[in-house]
């Protein structure tokens, strides 16, 4: 298509535009061209990353980013995303961005690439699949409206939580605490060594994980809560025991982004009563939707969401393309 240009993106022009194809595309997770900036100016220079936009009759109708996962980390492995505006599709822009991708990325020797697509999306699976893109894991999606859920329902567990002498916290709340992104920050790594993600994950500087997590706009300190112990004084975690998140949406809905409990604690309804108490605070604030993503093998945790009244919509699939190096 002699029209079509790829190009790298440029920032921060390009974004509103960015903003408009993915929107388009996805609508049931938006975003805003304020936040793409943000997430591109936090991201770690250390790491590598590709940035490209397609450009057709002029206008921006496709956009494909890719680079180096922090989260999880392998030098030959790579983590991307691929998105062409609903309007220009089948006109060979998704190909385009592909076909420049593995240029670059085939050049720099990468053993393998990783994406993730609802699992409604026929289009986009066929696509990858066409070029040799597997199945390698499921993650669920579960949402939960709290007007739906009678909060009179958890009274005598959170009951039990104090009763133990232990403290359901907000992350606001905890502002006076000179080590309290240390301490989350730590716990957040023993915590996820114990998810079942199917993968290995990279322990992130303390900076760059208080500037993704704890810094991100979209990340809402008063509805997020930690479990304090006040008669434990751990070296990396003091008090610290639990703790879960929530982040907003520009949709208007929010989002868990980590939930757990310290092994020593668990089995006392805690994770479930930090959920419990963003679902009140939300409540408190007028209501909302809360999503959440819990890995296919994580049953503990599916049980527990759908226990509190979450229900599941469209998995997200990740795919894999395995890469054979001369």
């Amino acid at each position: 298509m002699t029209d079509l240009s790829i190009r790298d993106l440029r920032a921060p022009a390009d974004f509103a535009a960015v903003a408009a194809v993915r929107n388009a595309a996805e609508p049931d997770w938006p975003v805003t061209p304020e936040l793409l900036e943000r997430w591109h100016a936090v991201r770690d220079p250390a790491l590598y990353h590709l940035e490209l936009v397609a450009e057709l009759e002029g206008r921006i109708v496709g956009h494909l980013g890719v680079g180096h996962d922090d989260f999880a980390f392998q030098e030959d492995r790579y983590w991307g995303s691929l998105t062409v505006h609903p309007e220009f599709r089948r006109r060979g822009v998704g190909s385009a961005l592909h076909s420049r991708m593995m240029d670059v990325l085939v050049g720099r020797g990468a053993g393998e690439i990783r994406t993730m697509l609802a699992e409604d999306a026929s289009a986009g699976l066929a696509f990858l699949e066409q070029r040799g893109y597997r199945l390698a894991w499921t993650r669920l999606d579960l949402r939960l409206n709290v007007a739906d859920v009678p909060q009179e329902r958890f009274d005598s567990l959170l009951h039990s939580v104090a009763e133990r002498g232990l403290q359901l916290v907000s992350i606001a709340d905890l502002a006076a605490d000179p080590r309290r992104d240390e301490r989350l920050w730590e716990l957040d790594w023993l915590l996820f060594q114990d998810v079942p993600m199917g993968q290995a994950l990279t322990k992130r500087p303390l900076a760059a994980w208080v500037a993704e997590e704890l810094q991100d706009p979209t990340f809402e300190p008063e509805l997020s809560f930690v479990v304090l112990d006040p008669g434990r004084d751990d070296p990396l975690t003091g008090p610290y025991v639990g703790y879960s998140t929530l982040m907003g949406n520009p949709g208007g809905f929010y989002v868990i982004g980590m939930t757990g409990v310290l092994r020593g604690y668990r089995r006392l309804g805690l994770a479930k009563a930090l959920k419990v108490a963003a679902m009140r605070s939300l409540s408190a604030r007028g209501g909302g939707e809360i999503r959440t993503f819990n890995d296919a093998p994580n049953a503990a945790m599916v049980g527990m969401n759908e226990a509190l009244g979450f229900v599941r919509w469209p998995s997200r699939l990740r795919y894999e393309l395995h890469l054979e190096r001369p």
